[in-house]
């Protein structure tokens, strides 16, 4: 079955890049300007010329005072998984601005050898941590319906990783929640709170679970207790709580290879022994075996796999030239990640031929070509 992703997303029929990095305007929420440029270079650019950052860490300093606790009770929120950036936040709120943090982590669907040992160090460096780990039943029936019915494998994890964080905060009446970079901004999405230190609950729901109501899941024989673990608190208890949802990167200049440098030295994060399958980076997303197929399903749906995706912030970050970034899409972007397939299929009770068709259902007309059986990009960043 074919999926009308213009309908779903609102993709534009007309495919172009953005001049200045690899992203194209298949991205959802993404915004050019009159010279095609898009948001997330015009927010890369605002960061280096139109902020002033001495005062956003006033903000930051004010904000930590205002929450900070007395009494050696935790003062603030950080979901980490002790990757790069999640360890720096929390690490300097720490030890920079004096607060008492409570991490929490999201189990990942199968967790990765890397990921545990970088949780482990970082919990070591001397942090509190709390991990959230659902039925793992649930879980795989969730993951199973998201690859089928909304593309994403994924999608029970980012309820998760998204919500735990909101109960640990009404449960234990903290207020702040710290996430590090507002991905919609820094990474090109909805602009609307570039000059905003908050998430809006409203902006919560649509940027991250697909528009899939409870229903859906309910009617797919997933029970609303089996769901509980999944969903948010009761609104009225989040706003009893006075809970807000803030992003480290409005105070702090966001730079995720100065994270990695960071938490190197003072959590101990360590990279992957080998480049991750369908980009050239070792140090991001380490900590789930399946996360691949989540990068490679947006390959699928919007053709930016996952090499786009970093190559794209390294262009804005002036790490690599636009023209190295083409050349490691061109190398990287389609790569298919092979290494945890099995484990994939069998996590999520499918089979090899039912995978590949339900990939290949996700993939819209204007995007791709097919002769020969090989899937081909209609417009790739290298021919425009």
């Amino acid at each position: 079955m074919k999926r009308d992703l213009k309908k779903l997303y609102g993709l534009p029929n007309e495919i172009f890049f953005c001049k200045r990095c690899v992203i194209s305007n298949q991205r959802p929420r993404i915004s050019f300007d009159e010279d095609g440029v898009c948001s997330a270079c015009t927010f890369a650019d605002h960061k280096r010329s139109g902020i002033d950052w001495a005062q956003r860490e006033r903000e930051l300093a004010y904000l930590c005072d205002k929450n900070r606790k007395s009494n050696g009770e935790y003062d603030v929120i950080v979901p980490c998984s002790g990757g790069k950036d999640g360890s720096y936040v929390a690490h300097q709120l720490k030890y920079k601005y004096g607060m008492n943090p409570l991490t929490v982590t999201w189990a990942p669907l199968k967790s990765s050898s890397i990921g545990r040992r970088n949780l482990d160090a970082f919990i070591a460096s001397g942090f509190s941590h709390i991990l959230g780990t659902p039925d793992p039943i649930v879980t795989r029936k969730l993951t199973q319906l998201s690859f089928r019915h909304v593309g994403d494998p994924f999608q029970p994890f980012i309820y998760g990783q998204t919500n735990f964080p909101l109960h640990i905060a009404v449960n234990f009446r903290i207020s702040l929640i710290m996430y590090g970079e507002n991905g919609e901004v820094e990474y090109g999405g909805d602009s609307k709170n570039a000059n905003s230190p908050t998430r809006e609950v409203a902006d919560h729901d649509s940027h991250y679970f697909s528009g899939m109501p409870p229903e859906f899941w309910i009617d797919h024989g997933i029970s609303a207790a089996d769901l509980r673990p999944f969903g948010a608190p009761r609104f009225a208890d989040i706003e009893r709580n006075g809970t807000e949802i803030h992003f480290y990167s409005y105070y702090k200049f966001w730079d995720p290879q100065e994270n990695f440098y960071y938490c190197s030295e003072n959590t101990g994060f360590s990279p992957n022994d080998e480049r991750t399958e369908g980009t050239y980076s070792k140090y991001a997303s380490l900590d789930d075996e399946l996360d691949g197929f989540h990068y490679y399903l947006a390959y699928a749906k919007f053709g930016i796999g996952r090499t786009t995706s970093d190559a794209a912030h390294e262009i804005r970050d002036g790490k690599i030239s636009r023209d190295e970034g083409i050349a490691l899409v061109k190398r990287y972007d389609h790569e298919f990640p092979n290494k945890h397939y099995f484990e994939f299929l069998d996590f999520c009770g499918i089979s090899d031929t039912e995978a590949v068709e339900v990939i290949d259902s996700w993939r819209a007309d204007h995007i791709w070509s097919k002769s020969n059986d090989s899937w081909k990009l209609k417009r790739a960043v290298w021919d425009a």
